[in-house]
């Protein structure tokens, strides 16, 4: 039984900053892999880094690599999205979810079993 809940959204402005966090209630050490996701107002889920909690490699969608860091803590049972750079197209409500298996289908947010409720960043031009 784990529990996610996102923070750390909010607006910015083009080339901005932000850092959004994401805390895990429950048994952290049953989560193998992590993703943030996000969804934009009439468009679809989209996976926008993924992270192997054992291995720390990541995936990125190409729309975000360079700018975008995926990180985890084991001390603080959290993950992490450093976002640089940001832009207009950016703007969306940011995901985090979890699942125990390793091998999935790593930026498809409906491989994963658990999802917080979201944060919202609004990137302005």
């Amino acid at each position: 039984q784990v529990q996610l809940t996102e923070s750390g959204g909010g607006s910015v402005q083009a080339v901005g900053s932000l850092r959004l966090s994401c805390v895990v209630s429950g048994d952290f050490s049953t989560i193998r892999r992590m993703l943030w996701f996000r969804q934009a107002p009439g468009k679809a889920r989209e996976g926008v880094a993924s992270i192997s909690m054992a291995s720390e490699h990541t995936d990125y969608d190409v729309s975000v690599k360079g700018r975008f860091t995926i990180s985890q803590d084991n001390a603080s049972h959290m993950l992490f999205l450093q976002m640089n750079s940001l832009q207009p197209e950016d703007t969306a409500k940011y995901y985090c979810a979890a699942d125990d298996r390793q091998w999935l289908l790593t930026l498809f947010p409906t491989e994963y079993r658990t999802w917080g409720q979201g944060t919202q960043v609004t990137v302005s031009s």
